[in-house]
C-alpha cells in the first residue's frame, strides 16, 4: 500500500526518525517505523497505534501517530501486530517481524469506512444519563483540568435531507463541575462564568456540512457570558440503533470545538511570577451525544 507522501521520503535502514532509534537501543532490539496516511495520501496525525506480541497476546506498545503520520518504537526481536485505528476511518492490522539491529518501514493507509445510514427523520431529544458535555482547560502551562456540566437538555430536529437539520442545546451554567469546589465556586462566579447574571449557555445550530465518511461540522452560534459567536462543531456521526431501556430507537456522535476566553469575555488571568498564566486562553470542548427519537414531526427550525 504505496502513499503519495511516501515517495518524498528515503525507506533506507539508515536514514530518518527510526535510524536515530536504532543507535540508542540494545542490540538485541529492532525498531518498527509506521508512516500512516489517509486515503488522500496526506499523513494522518492522531491516529491510534497498538502493537500486541504475538507469542504472548499482550500490547507491549500504544500510542498515536505524529503530525507527519509517524509512528516510531523500539521492539525486542519477534513477531508482532500493529492495529491502526481512527474514527471515521476502516482500522488496519499488519504484522511485522522485528529483527536485531534492524528497521522495519511500514507504510499504512487507512481506508474510508462505509457511510452510515443517517438517523429517521423527526425529533430527537438528547439521553441525558448518555450524553456528555466535557471541557479541558490548560492549567498553570503544564497541565489540564477537566470539567463537565451536568444539567443541560435539547435535541436534533432531522430533516428528510440531512444537510436541513436543525440542533439546539440549553446548558445550565451553574452546573459546572472539575471535581474541586473551590474551583468550581470560582467558575461559576463573576471571574468566570457570572451565572447569576448568565444562567444557561445556548447552542444553536445553522448549518449542517456533510463531508466524506461519517464526519459532519455543524456550524452553528454559542451564546456564552452574554456574547454570542459562530463556532463549528467537528462530528463524527456513530449510527443508529435499537436499544436501551424501552428498546428505543436513539443515534450517538461525537462532536468537538476549540473556544477562545477572551472571545466571550471571560478575561480572568493572573499570573504566576515566572509569567505563565493560572488558565490558559483557549478551552477544549467535547461532546459524546445520545439522543433518542420522539416523534416523526420536523418542524422548521425559528429564524
Amino acid at each position: 500500500m504505496g502513499l503519495a507522501f511516501l515517495k518524498r521520503r528515503p525507506r533506507s535502514n539508515s536514514s530518518g526518525r527510526g535510524s536515530a532509534l536504532l543507535s540508542r537501543i540494545p542490540l538485541t532490539a529492532g525498531v518498527l517505523a509506521l508512516e500512516v496516511g489517509e486515503p488522500n495520501g496526506h499523513p494522518l496525525d492522531g491516529a491510534d497505534v497498538q502493537v500486541t506480541a504475538n507469542h504472548t497476546g499482550h500490547v507491549v506498545m500504544a500510542g498515536r501517530t505524529d503530525p507527519f503520520g509517524t509512528f516510531t518504537a523500539g521492539l525486542p526481536t519477534g513477531r508482532y501486530s500493529v492495529l491502526v485505528t481512527s474514527e471515521g476511518l476502516l482500522p488496519a492490522q499488519v504484522t511485522v517481524d522485528i529483527y536485531a539491529g534492524k528497521q522495519v518501514l511500514s507504510p499504512i493507509t487507512l481506508e474510508r469506512s462505509r457511510p452510515l445510514e443517517p438517523p429517521q427523520p423527526g425529533i430527537w431529544l438528547f439521553d441525558p444519563p448518555h450524553t456528555a458535555i466535557r471541557f479541558i482547560a490548560r492549567h498553570v502551562g503544564m497541565a489540564n483540568v477537566h470539567g463537565r456540566f451536568t444539567r443541560f437538555d435539547g435535541g436534533v430536529q432531522v430533516a428528510e435531507r440531512p444537510e436541513d437539520s436543525y440542533a439546539e442545546c440549553t446548558i445550565d451554567a451553574s452546573s459546572i463541575t472539575t471535581g474541586n469546589k473551590t474551583r468550581d465556586n470560582h467558575l461559576r462566579s463573576a471571574d468566570f462564568l457570572d451565572v447569576e447574571n448568565y444562567p444557561e449557555i445556548h447552542f444553536a445550530s445553522q448549518r449542517f456540512q456533510r463531508h466524506p465518511g461519517n464526519k459532519w461540522t455543524v456550524h452553528g452560534s454559542l451564546s456564552l457570558h452574554g456574547i454570542s459567536r459562530t463556532v463549528k462543531l467537528e462530528t463524527d456521526y456513530l449510527g443508529s440503533v435499537n436499544g436501551g431501556y424501552g428498546e428505543e430507537l436513539r443515534c450517538a456522535a461525537k462532536a468537538r470545538t476549540e473556544l477562545h476566553r477572551e472571545e466571550y469575555t471571560l478575561n480572568w488571568r493572573n499570573m504566576l511570577a515566572r509569567g505563565i498564566a493560572i488558565v490558559g486562553p483557549t478551552i477544549q470542548l467535547e461532546l459524546d451525544i445520545q439522543v433518542m427519537f420522539r416523534c416523526d414531526e420536523t418542524p422548521t427550525p425559528p429564524d
